[in-house]
């Protein structure tokens, strides 16, 4: 029986919680050295495809930049067109909002991508309900939340219909006389719709892979209808076997009301790693890592966004506020979906683990707020791995490593290995394009 193949991605975590600032290994988050650094060592490791997050607005807590911001959002697409230059196989993909753009100039830069690269090029398409990131925008306002998902749908076909104006191939000359021929003009384009009424003509013909890659990042109801209708992949936050196979089976169910088959949709758990040469190694490894992670000034930070409320004066390492979370004020923090559904009974939640296992603040937000997916030897890390996408818990992952630029190294040197020798890791690509690396239909 031929075994699954195990897609894997490189997530460049720049602004992020689970980025390490402070170890002597950390570098620059916005030098392009550092980019390239991650993109040529996952393309070393015959990975998939490259992933750029990407932020609108710098995010504020207390009326100031959030801490994780000061570096700077440097545009996603640029940096992938560069990234183009230096890589040869690697997909490369980005986050794009699909509120805040339009879709020309959206399909536009995504085209001209697509070409510099061969064929390597990803939309991860998302949405934003957030009135403080639309400040920056020419509407300086935002979209209910009901409206998000229909905007992103009406983007997205949108863009699609001005990829394919273009007829796929290349116009054919004739022999006889040099005259190219073609059966329309291409380019031309009308578009009337509840969010999108425009018409004329796009300028940038077809790429080797047709058009590129949609992926999707939605956990909700309607996020995951999105995805079985519209994407070629999806990103999830299930980490455990049983979670991603509940997962899996429900958004892949929805496929067929859309007229898809399952394999036309790639599912991509988020992943980040701690490797030892035992297994007691990495596990306290891993404990290290998080105690960087989640710094004292961190865990405030952290605990003020579910209160609420300035907790700048308590000790992280004491007890949580005795108070309620406030629930009838504007966020402290600006720029973030918001996290917690119900406030009040995740703060209860948070009281009774405290309690029951003695931690103060600092500790308990370790505990509560995640920790590495993989932890072990490269053997086990591996043999975890290959199991979850055999067992139908994902298609593949996406690795975060917590160091940059330099965090993936040891998993491809010793990992990756070992996933070639399972036989469901290429040793050399095969394919040139993004959507041939995962085994989909070119458009």
């Amino acid at each position: 029986m031929t075994k699954r193949q195990v897609i894997l991605a490189a997530h460049f975590p720049g602004v992020n919680n689970t980025t390490v600032w402070s170890d002597p290994a950390a570098g620059s988050q916005i030098e392009f050295s550092s980019f390239e650094h991650l993109a040529r060592t996952a393309e070393r490791g015959r990975f998939d495809f490259f992933f750029l997050a990407e932020g609108l607005r710098l995010r504020e807590q207390r009326g100031r930049i959030h801490d994780l911001d000061v570096v700077g959002r440097p545009d996603s697409l640029t940096v992938l067109g560069a990234l183009a230059a230096v890589t040869t196989h690697l997909g490369l993909t980005a986050t794009v909002n699909a509120t805040f753009n339009e879709p020309l100039d959206l399909a536009r830069r995504l085209a001209t991508l697509d070409h510099l690269s061969g064929g390597r090029a990803g939309w991860n398409v998302v949405t934003s309900s957030d009135a403080f990131t639309g400040a920056n925008f020419r509407r300086g306002g935002y979209l209910d939340r009901a409206d998000r998902y229909t905007r992103a749908a009406e983007v997205l076909q949108t863009a699609r219909e001005l990829w394919d104006t273009w007829p796929a191939g290349e116009p054919v000359a004739d022999a006889a006389t040099g005259v190219f021929t073609r059966t329309a003009d291409p380019g031309a384009f009308v578009h009337k719709g509840r969010h999108i009424d425009i018409a004329g003509s796009f300028g940038v013909p077809r790429s080797p892979q047709g058009r590129p890659l949609i992926i999707q990042a939605g956990d909700s109801d309607a996020g995951r209808d999105f995805a079985a209708a519209d994407a070629d992949a999806i990103f999830s936050r299930h980490g455990t076997i049983e979670a991603g196979k509940a997962f899996y089976d429900d958004v892949k169910g929805r496929m067929a009301r859309y007229g898809r088959r399952p394999e036309q949709l790639k599912i991509l758990p988020a992943a980040t790693f701690a490797l030892g040469d035992t297994e007691d190694e990495a596990r306290e490894r891993a404990h290290h890592v998080r105690r960087q992670q989640v710094s004292p000034q961190t865990a405030i930070l952290l605990l003020e966004q579910l209160w609420n409320k300035d907790l700048s004066d308590f000790d992280p390492e004491g007890p949580l506020p005795a108070f309620d979370p406030v629930l009838d004020a504007d966020s402290i923090i600006k720029g973030r979906t918001r996290l917690f559904d119900d406030p009040l009974a995740t703060a209860n939640e948070w009281r009774a683990l405290a309690q029951e296992k003695g931690l103060g603040i600092r500790d308990l937000i370790i505990e509560v707020t995640g920790r590495q997916t993989f932890i072990g030897t490269p053997a086990s890390v591996a043999a975890t791995i290959d199991d979850s996408v055999q067992q139908g818990a994902a298609d593949g992952f996406i690795l975060v490593p917590h160091i940059v630029p330099g965090g993936l190294d040891e998993f491809v040197d010793t990992v990756v290995p070992l996933l070639q020798e399972r036989g469901v890791l290429r040793t050399e690509y095969t394919t040139t394009t993004l959507r041939g690396h995962l085994g989909l239909d070119h458009d």
